[in-house]
């Protein structure tokens, strides 16, 4: 609005006092100022005041004094005195007329016919003709405004152009707005008048004499405002007026900008009070308020905002009108001036000792950015870069010079200054163009050697673990990898912003760096030297060494270089934290690949080399200045000692040494590096490569269980680490995992554990190993001690009963001697399962050393780790007395159930370690490659199955009665159900208790309830323990404890076809205990083929083969009727049938066998008549007849008896 230039606009000091109403510095304004005033203090001195207060009164009669010399006030007073009700119903009559004649209608209600124009009426006329006239002109515009539809058109009106009338026009609109404001809304006021020449000015005087209608005009504006105010003459003079109210009222100018960008309108507009906000405010060396404004503005996170701001910058690059009139241009020159601000314009000395001597004498080198500059130098970085990223603004070659001599300055060793260089470093890559020229190119360089030269320092110096050395490393080694997204992705992170950076555009600083300044062996040589992140944790943030390693390592450079890695890894690993960094483990993993893979089949050797099993145990130490050999495998007692003492804390001589982290981590590496090792032996193995395995004796010292355990417990900190060691578990040492170990774990841990600490008193806490020693030798003579000193011990972590653990197994075997209470066992038991939480394979090797039989430990036989896992059934070699004590014996079956399944993995893992036999002989073999693998996997599985199935048998046998306990019983029926244990004292009541709660029948339960595991896990077992067979007196109890014997369904039929006569007589034995627990279709029918087959076999045995196989299974038809009754006429009919035969065979003797048949006869054609005959008669004739019968006699009474044994059965039945 440049037709305002001329006008005097309301001065900021004269808007505060009105809007304070400042009497004094009012009277202190000159007359010209004083006069855009006088219609608000006209009106406020003649009108009635509110305010009734003395201080008020002086203050309008100083008003009124002030007026008093003033001749305009007399006009304005005139105006005052107007109808102003008749004149509002005028206009509203006109208003109708307006809309209904339409809005080009000549007439008016307000205005008669002019004979001049609007300037000589308004001159002649009298206030209430000038208050029609004026009221009527911007009627007029308001409705066109209205009817306009967002257009904008400028209306020409002479009223509002005569520079003579301005200031009574001024009044007249004034007055009308504050008489009618119902009529004259102040914001369609306002928008009325941009459409007018002087309309700014017109406006700020209105706003001026009502300063409380600020706030509500600027927001009517700008929501009324165009989106992009710079493309219409509409929006430029919208802007142009606010920026003039923003000036009258400075300090409402940051809030005007605020609409703006809430609205999204007007983008000049806020633009403009910024700079007008710069220029005014006091320069420093902080970050102005244009470049938090602009880069709030694109680098927030309102994204309707960023695209409308943007819209705006690209749309000012398009416009080919004169750009230095424009917002836009003012903003960039503004900036420019600010950038210029901050560089240095001295050359450095230290720069021209490194150029080259023949470098060009025009080339400008900027460097040694002030301290104070560099935050501000930063903000300007981010923001070009937001400005042409995302905006698209493209730099002036003015703009890019300076631009570059900013970003290759070189600052103070400060954290900023490394925020700086990473900054700078990335815009580089991200706006190559901005090197344009040889001079330029050759700046970069330098800047770029400076920055690998002074990296070491900037790090020392600033204290900041993640620099721009890093990055640098990274950087190039993703341009030797050719991963350009990647250095992509890592640009706009750092930037803090997602900008297009096309790949293409990267070529030549690709060149730059892969051949000029980071040559692949150079990034491997620095990297190695670059020092470890001390206490690395996720809460470090930005690009490590870390990153840096692990491209290197994923790339092979190490290796294709041959450049040792494993030191570095080694001492990061040592120097790490919780929470987990999630580099951590990718690059345990890629280095595990570099260690086992070779870089090229034409080189196997470039490898890197592992962590040594000495550096792998200095982590498990835990302490400090500890001899590393001071845990042996021979002192394995004494590295759980050393493990305790770092749990607990407890002795202050000892400090911890590396973090819980560490530990797990190492774990880790350990376990990855094994089953990779395993996994690839055949490729390794084809190579002729074998690299060396970490030996059976350290992984026995590392605590894998307590460390699992602690991992448990920080799986938020550890992130997927407690996860994958969980798998490489599982896996690796099954032994470990066992689900019945995690449920006591749970128990261990629980609510009632802490209650039970709560009742820990300090003389719990002082019993040392050294009493409970004392406490054991006193046995059997004194047991209480030993009792108290126990139960104490139930109420201490697992951790703090490590110490106590050598004691505890040592002196097991004094347990198995006769007269140790049963509470004593119990206890020992529990404190055995509380310790196999936390070290479990070091316990199960004391466990069983202490259990040998008393020989054994006589000549101090004592079985190591390997040496259980490769024969588990060494435990089961243990003193025969503890298979009558059920707390030990849980032990033990404990333990063997563990050893089994190390034994499995053990044999597996050994099959793939051997995997080049498998090899070697397949060359020469022409059933192919794969047949030496099949049979030696065959064989691993017949041992696995031969080990399990004699770990069952041995079992079963523990489960018969010794002949002593035989002697002891006193029902020979029941000698399964009714045998006292023989280990301890029995008082009169326990001898009058039930047999059934005796030791016997509970070790029979343990047993039951591993065997029913076994089988579960592995049906195959029970098929071959059945096939092998074991003592028929067992079945009734395996049958009935054992849940899982029902599958013996599935192969009876196979094992009754077998040609061995006992299996035969083994499997209908089993079937008839199986009838009669489960009674199901299926047992029916191997039933009812069990009779056939006995059928069947009857007429082609012999006859002492007839008598070997039918006296055993005779009573097991028995079985068959009472589970199945629909059976009893086969059975009965196979039963004479039996005694016809026999009958055949004595036919020539001549002894008479006529009653023997005419019995079997009558049984079966009457059988409830001669029932209770053959109660009373049969076992008379037997006993008399027996001693002299032969075989074939003996079978026919065993018949005769089966049959009574029905009969009686079916009546009792009935």
């Amino acid at each position: 609005m440049a037709e305002c230039s001329g006008l005097q606009f309301v001065s900021p000091y004269a808007f505060e006092a009105m809007q304070k109403v400042d009497v004094v510095r009012l009277a202190a304004l000159s007359d010209p100022e004083l006069r855009l005033l006088l219609p608000c203090l006209v009106r406020m001195a003649l009108c009635a005041p509110a305010d009734q207060s003395q201080s008020w009164a002086q203050d309008k009669k100083l008003i009124l004094r002030l007026l008093s010399g003033v001749e305009a006030v007399n006009s304005i007073v005139a105006l005052l005195s107007v109808d102003f009700h008749a004149l509002e119903q005028d206009a509203s009559k006109e208003q109708q007329l307006r809309h209904k004649l339409g809005g080009g209608s000549g007439e008016s209600i307000l205005v008669s016919q002019l004979q001049h124009g609007l300037t000589l009426e308004f001159e002649h006329s009298d206030s209430p003709r000038r208050l029609r006239l004026v009221l009527s002109e911007l009627l007029a515009i308001m409705n066109k405004v209205s009817e306009s539809n967002g257009e904008f058109f400028l209306k020409s009106s002479e009223l509002f152009e005569s520079p003579v009338y301005l200031e009574e026009a001024a009044d007249v609109l004034c007055i009308l707005q504050a008489e009618l404001p119902s009529l004259l809304p102040i914001v369609d006021v306002a928008e009325a008048l941009l459409h007018v020449k002087n309309g700014a000015w017109f406006l700020c005087l209105l706003v001026a004499n009502v300063p409380d209608s600020f706030n509500e005009v600027c927001r009517g504006l700008i929501k009324n405002g165009e989106r992009q105010d710079e493309e219409s003459v509409g929006g430029r003079r919208r802007t142009e007026a606010l920026r003039h109210l923003c000036k009258m009222n400075p300090s409402q100018a940051l809030r005007v900008r605020g609409m703006v960008v809430e609205e999204c309108h007007l983008p000049g507009l806020g633009v403009a009070l910024t700079l007008d906000h710069t220029k005014n405010e006091s320069p420093d060396d902080g970050v102005s308020d244009l470049v938090c404004f602009v880069s709030g503005l694109l680098l927030g996170t309102n994204a309707k905002v960023r695209t409308w701001f943007g819209t705006f910058i690209r749309n000012g690059q398009q416009r080919k009108r004169d750009n230095i009139s424009s917002v836009l241009w003012q903003m960039r020159r503004q900036l420019l001036l600010e950038l210029m601000g901050i560089l240095p314009t001295v050359r450095s000395t230290h720069i021209v000792e490194e150029a080259d001597v023949d470098m060009e004498p025009n080339v400008s080198v900027y460097s040694g950015l002030k301290e104070e500059h560099v935050v501000k130098a930063s903000a300007l970085l981010r923001l070009y870069c937001a400005l042409m990223g995302i905006a698209g603004l493209k730099p002036t070659d003015e703009e890019a010079e300076q631009l570059l001599q900013l970003m290759t300055s070189r600052p103070p060793a400060t954290p900023a200054g490394v925020r700086f260089v990473s900054l700078s470093f990335c815009m580089l890559l991200a706006f190559s163009t901005l090197v344009s020229t040889p001079e330029q190119e050759q700046l970069m360089v330098m800047w770029l050697s400076w920055m690998i030269k002074e990296e070491a320092y900037f790090e020392s110096i600033s204290g900041v673990s993640a620099s721009f050395g890093e990055m640098l490393l990274l950087v190039a080694m993703y341009f030797h990898s050719n991963q350009l997204s990647a250095i992509i992705d890592l640009v706009c992170s750092t930037l803090g912003m997602k900008i297009v950076i096309k790949p293409s555009s990267l070529s030549r600083m690709k060149t730059i760096f892969t051949q000029e300044i980071f040559t692949e062996q150079v990034v491997t040589a620095h990297a190695v030297r670059v020092p470890v992140t001390g206490n690395l944790s996720a809460n470090i943030t930005g690009f490590l060494p870390i990153h840096c390693i692990y491209q290197l390592l994923k790339s092979r450079s190490f290796t294709k270089h041959k450049v040792s890695i494993k030191d570095w890894i080694y001492r990061q690993l040592c120097e790490t934290t919780t929470p987990l960094h999630p580099q951590l483990l990718p690059l345990i993993d890629v280095y595990i690949n570099s260690i086992l893979t070779p870089a090229s089949k034409s080189n196997p050797e470039a490898t890197n080399q592992p962590v040594t099993e000495q550096e792998i145990l200095n982590v498990f130490q835990g302490l400090s200045g500890v001899n590393p050999n001071f845990c042996s495998q021979e002192s394995g007692m004494q590295h759980d000692l050393c493990m305790w003492f770092y749990v607990q804390g407890e002795n202050t001589r000892l400090t911890q040494r590396y973090s819980i982290t560490t530990q797990l981590l190492v774990l880790y590496y350990v376990l990855s590096y094994e089953e990779a090792l395993l996994a690839n032996t055949k490729i390794l193995a084809a190579m002729q490569k074998k690299p060396k395995s970490y030996s059976s004796a350290l992984m026995d010292q590392i605590p894998i269980k307590y460390l699992i355990r602690q991992a448990q417990g920080l799986q938020q900190e550890l992130g997927g680490l407690h996860s994958a060691l969980l798998r490489l578990l599982a896996t690796n040492y099954p032994h470990l995992c066992i689900v019945e170990d995690w449920i006591c774990e749970e128990q261990i841990t629980g609510t009632d554990v802490l209650l039970r600490r709560m009742l820990l008193t300090n003389i719990a806490k002082n019993h040392s190993p050294k009493q409970l020693q004392e406490a054991f030798s006193m046995l059997p003579g004194n047991h209480t001690q030993l009792m108290q000193i126990l139960e104490h011990l139930t109420l201490l972590s697992a951790g703090e009963l490590i110490p106590y653990a050598e004691v505890l197994t040592s002196n097991m075997n004094r347990l198995l001697n006769a007269g140790v209470p049963r509470r004593i066992l119990q206890t020992v038991n529990k404190l055995w399962m509380v310790l196999n939480t936390v070290m479990p394979r070091r316990l199960w090797v004391m466990t069983v050393n202490a259990l040998q039989p008393s020989v054994k430990i006589v000549r101090q036989q004592k079985y190591t780790q390997n040496d259980l896992m490769i024969d588990p059934l060494i435990v089961l070699r243990c003193d025969q007395r503890v298979h009558r004590s059920p707390p030990l014996m849980d032990i033990t079956l404990h333990m063997l159930n563990g050893y089994l399944l190390a034994s499995k993995a053990y044999l597996n893992s050994h099959l793939k370690e051997t995997a080049e036999q498998d090899i070697r002989p397949s060359q020469n073999n022409a059933m192919g490659p794969e047949a030496p693998e099949v049979t030696r996997e065959e064989l691993k599985n017949a041992l696995l199955a031969a080990q399990d199935s004699a770990a069952v048998q041995i079992l079963l046998e523990i489960c018969l009665p010794t002949e002593e306990e035989k002697a002891q019983s006193s029902n020979t029926h029941s000698l399964l159900k009714s045998v006292h244990s023989t280990t301890g004292p029995k008082s009169p009541e326990l001898e009058e208790e039930d047999s059934l709660l005796c030791n016997l029948r509970e070790v029979q339960c343990l047993i039951c309830c591993l065997l029913h595991q076994m089988y579960i896990a592995d049906p195959n077992i029970v098929k071959l323990v059945h096939f092998q067979g074991y003592p028929c007196e067992l079945l009734a109890l395996t049958v009935a404890g054992i849940p899982s014997m029902h599958i013996c369904l599935d192969f009876i039929p196979e094992l009754i076809a077998q040609p061995e006569l006992e299996k035969q007589i083994f499997a209908i034995q089993l079937l008839s205990f199986l009838c009669i627990q489960y009674a199901l279709p299926k047992s029916l029918s191997v039933a009812r083929l069990a009779i056939n087959v006995m059928g069947t076999l009857l007429t082609v045995l012999t006859q002492s083969k007839r008598y070997a196989f039918f006296m055993p299974t005779l009573p097991c038809l028995v079985s068959f009727c009472q589970a199945f009754p629909p059976l009893y006429e086969d059975i009965m009919s196979l039963l004479i049938q039996i005694g016809q035969v026999c009958a055949s065979d004595v036919a020539t003797q001549t002894r008479d066998f006529d009653p023997i048949i005419t019995r079997l006869q009558q049984l079966k054609e009457k059988p409830l008549e001669v029932s209770g005959l053959c109660k009373d008669s049969s076992n008379k004739s037997i006993s008399r007849d027996i001693a002299s019968m032969d075989p074939d006699v003996r079978l026919c009474q065993c018949v005769e008896n089966t049959i009574i044994e029905i009969i009686n059965m079916s009546v009792s039945g009935v």
